[in-house]
């Protein structure tokens, strides 16, 4: 029995009678020269939350009925925590915070409450995480004082040798210099000026460098990057691989797309279809152990916002060697995946092949392809790929009424295309499509991702999968509540609820008033996605397995299952792969999802910086719009051109409003509604460029532009 389980049992033992050091000491029978090893581990189960020390005395904190969370906003007077393993946050009174900050590590003592939100209070704060941040410097008082954008919503004092470094008004990024015990103890020193905070540009630099996400590759792994990219492809790269380089093939991307890792060739067969996927190598250039890949490990993903992008690998591999450019010969990684004539996987193979795209396809001419609205230009550029064209639509339409058909769940969500100015300020915002092209691309892509799974699940491989695991008992309940109030049946909205039935919902209230909000409730309840070394399967696409294969260039996942079924094909026994991978795919699968969340934030909130800047000459216009959400603190109402704006409560006037806490306001004594899915006229008062926040207010009768 090692050290840590002694102690536990002891405890156990002890109940809520709390032990002296010596006492548990002599009981755990640690012998002469132990001592060191045993206050390491006492130390560490202090440090995880699990043992809780008062006054020299130790217990079990679950004995104590205490909990490890983490502490996600703080505000003046409260903030919030996050329990271990909980669904829902829990409120912390300002005076029981005990200063601690966002991301910090608290030990909970939690409170049973009527409310919606359970209470409690920091008994530790058992690991101060480093507080970098973005926020807006300000002069007060004659000091100046840092209000951070995100999770704290409060000003820091910066420090007094500091108070000259930084104008009123600029963006910044700081860290905190100095803890106290109260959060208006804390200081906070400036690391970094980016400008002035009403330009959208500077403050995504800010909130890129807060989130650690750099656009400059040290030194070392440029160097890598530059000795790949100037040797080309040498032919001994090319012997022993597939040479498929006069077969047709060719890449489908966006317009302004550079990183292009995916091409598609594909026949139809007797039985049915031979879809070829066809993924650049890059495994074969960034190889294991190397500089650039410690960096891409770091990086975990690509970040892309308005029109820029902040790669996981330098150009010269993304934009370069490693990109499916027209008409260059480029080393790939290809699934060959035969179809039935209903679309179903019969069989497979993977195999490392030499490809030549014949042109770099774009969405858009491709949809008027398909169409029939393409002018000559286009018509010439694909010359000899129309048959192909046409095929992949006929495949996909076929996978996409094939996988809705299994259940798979078809939830919107609103995508804006922000339009950047030579000034590199936002000109425009506008919805952003989906046609043909791109539903035929994602559908060939879920096919091979869920080839290559299968791949790793056939041999028992240490791997990546992406999965999606079941909503909650917790979230399925709020769901089946909101539908009750709708007057929609929810009696098979419960734990175990298979897709279908959430499918039909979605499919009984599309192009009605109650779409979004039964969408977007039906969003927030589902479990994120995220990457695991178990295959846990995907609940939205109704698929057993599933993992990311196809775009090795933007993300860590793909370039490690790249590697590890490379390892495979080469005949690397079963025995070295479990010693080579099954560590590597523990700790890429949790950095991957860790850093695909912070990229995701950074990018939201990039691009509600772009959108408040865009909207700034427009104060005092009114807006004709739709109320997409509504909350305790007001409406949030949403523009046909994606913008989306809150009209705060406190601002609604001419009855007293209350909200009836999930999809509407109503006024006590003229009984008016403001609900979810109501069209509404407001007017701009106000933009928040740093924070990214839009201010309405209920219009008068002004006449509604477009902005």
């Amino acid at each position: 029995m090692d050290i840590k389980e002694s102690i536990r049992l002891i405890l156990k033992k002890q109940g809520k009678k709390p032990i002296g050091l010596k006492e548990l000491s002599g009981k755990a029978q640690v012998k002469k020269g132990g001592g060191a090893g045993f206050l390491a581990a006492l130390e560490e189960m202090k440090g995880t939350g699990e043992i809780f020390e008062q006054r020299h005395k130790l217990m079990l904190s679950a004995t104590a009925g205490l909990v490890a969370g983490k502490i996600v906003r703080v505000n003046e007077t409260y903030g919030f925590a996050r329990p271990e393993n909980a669904e829902k946050d829990a409120f912390i009174p300002g005076k029981f915070l005990l200063g601690a900050m966002p991301d910090d590590i608290v030990l909970l003592k939690l409170h049973n409450s009527t409310g919606e939100l359970m209470d409690g209070e920091v008994i530790s704060i058992l690991n101060r995480a480093e507080y970098l941040f973005s926020g807006v410097v300000s002069r007060k008082d004659g000091r100046y004082e840092v209000t951070p954008d995100r999770g704290v919503r409060f000003p820091i004092a910066i420090s007094r040798l500091q108070g000259a470094d930084a104008a009123d008004g600029e963006k910044v990024v700081a860290r905190l210099s100095y803890r106290g015990d109260r959060h208006f103890n804390h200081r906070a020193q400036i690391v970094n000026i980016h400008g002035s905070s009403e330009n959208a540009q500077s403050c995504c630099e800010a909130i890129l460098e807060a989130a650690g996400i750099s656009r400059e590759f040290p030194e070392p792994a440029m160097a890598e990057a530059r000795a790949i990219g100037e040797k080309g492809i040498h032919p001994k790269e090319i012997a022993g691989r597939t040479d498929l380089r006069d077969e047709i093939i060719f890449t489908i991307d966006g317009a302004d797309s550079k990183d292009m890792d995916d091409a598609i060739s594909l026949t139809r067969s007797d039985n049915g279809w031979k879809l070829g996927v066809h993924i650049a190598d890059v495994s074969h250039y960034v190889q294991a152990g190397t500089e650039l890949d410690k960096e891409a490990f770091r990086r975990g993903t690509s970040v892309y916002f308005a029109d820029s992008v902040v790669p996981m690998l330098p150009e010269e591999l993304s934009n370069g060697i490693c990109s499916l450019n027209p008409q260059e010969d480029r080393l790939s990684f290809s699934a060959f995946v035969d179809l039935d004539k209903d679309g179903a996987i019969k069989n497979f193979n993977f195999k490392k092949t030499v490809i030549r795209s014949r042109v770099k396809g774009v969405y858009s001419e491709v949809n008027s392809i398909l169409e029939k609205k393409a002018d000559e230009a286009i018509l010439k550029k694909y010359d000899g790929l129309m048959e192909q064209i046409f095929l992949m639509d006929e495949l996909a339409a076929l996978l996409s009424r094939k996988r809705f058909g299994r259940g798979a769940l078809d939830l919107e969500s609103s995508e804006s295309k922000i339009i950047i100015g030579v000034d590199g300020k936002a000109v425009n915002v506008i919805p952003r499509e989906r046609g043909i092209s791109e539903r035929i691309i994602e559908e060939f892509m879920l096919i091979a991702n869920e080839a290559a799974a299968t791949f790793a699940m056939d041999r028992a491989l240490p791997f990546i999968y992406r999965v999606h695991e079941k909503p909650s008992p917790e979230k399925l309940a709020a769901l089946a509540q909101l539908l009750d109030l709708l007057g929609i049946n929810a009696s098979l909205v419960k734990p175990g609820v298979v897709t279908g039935t959430l499918g039909n919902i979605l499919s009984h209230v599309k192009g009605t008033k109650d779409q979004n909000i039964v969408n977007n409730t039906m969003l927030r309840s589902m479990a994120k996605a995220k990457y695991n070394e178990k295959n846990l399967g995907h609940y939205g696409l109704v698929l057993g397995n599933y993992a990311h294969f196809t775009s090795p260039i933007r993300r860590y996942p793909d370039l490690s299952i790249h590697r590890i079924m490379t390892a495979v094909l080469g005949g690397t026994a079963d025995d070295k792969l479990e010693r080579r991978f099954r560590e590597f795919v523990f700790s890429a699968s949790a950095r991957s999802s860790e850093m695909e969340q912070k990229a995701m934030n950074a990018e939201r909130d990039c691009e509600n910086s772009y959108k408040a800047e865009y909207m700034k000459p427009f104060v005092g216009q009114k807006f004709h719009g739709t109320i997409s959400a509504v909350a305790a603190h007001g409406l949030y109402v949403e523009l046909p051109n994606t913008v989306e704006g809150l009209v705060r409560a406190d601002s609604l006037i001419g009855d007293e409003f209350l909200y009836d806490g999930h999809m509407q306001y109503t006024g006590q004594h003229t009984g008016r509604n403001f609900r979810v899915g109501d069209e509404i006229d407001v007017t701009l008062i106000s933009t928040d460029v740093s924070a990214g926040q839009i201010t309405f207010k209920l219009a008068g009768g002004e006449e509604s532009p477009k902005p």
